[in-house]
């Protein structure tokens, strides 16, 4: 076997996580959360940005699966108990609101309580108004910093050489 040394193996390593980032691929086990906590993040954040006929939404990108990594690796304890009450208290509001788990509720009825949830995003009151700031947050980054929200989602090229500057003039 060939000697690598630590640089070697830190740059591979890295390499590794940057091409696994945000596969999409479907987990098998949640790092951090339940698996039912983990259905219920994967639907919350498909709805926050669903597939449509110009790209896949956050399901298919695997926005969940980096949430949940992301979380299970917080140094934090409360960084990961808000998490678990945000997910705990959309439950409550949808058994509050339709008499049924959140998991357990339709596709329309989910839509529903979502945009309820929603409505109060600029002064947020509830508990789950508060959490759907965060969940909004970092699905967005989750899914627009993955290869297909970054290039297909939003046709970045990369840094291309402009034959002229066509921004504006200050002079």
């Amino acid at each position: 076997m060939d000697s690598i040394n630590r640089r070697e193996l830190l740059g591979a390593l890295a390499g590794a996580v940057c091409v696994t980032g945000l596969s999409g691929a479907h987990v098998e086990r949640p790092s951090f959360f339940t698996e039912e906590e983990f259905v219920m993040l994967n639907t919350l954040t498909e709805l926050i940005i669903p597939a449509d006929e110009h790209s896949p939404g956050a399901r298919a990108v695997g926005v969940a699966a980096y949430i949940d990594r992301v979380v299970a690796e917080a140094f934090l304890p409360e960084d990961q108990l808000s998490w678990r009450r945000g997910l705990a208290a959309v439950d409550r509001f949808s058994v509050s609101s339709i008499q049924k788990a959140f998991n357990t509720a339709s596709g329309e009825e989910q839509i529903i309580l979502l945009t309820q949830i929603a409505k109060n995003e600029k002064n947020p009151e509830t508990a789950a108004e508060r959490f759907f700031l965060q969940l909004k947050q970092t699905t967005a980054f989750a899914y627009y910093t993955s290869s297909v929200g970054i290039h297909r989602e939003m046709s970045y090229q990369g840094n291309v050489l402009l034959p002229e500057f066509v921004g504006y003039d200050a002079t």
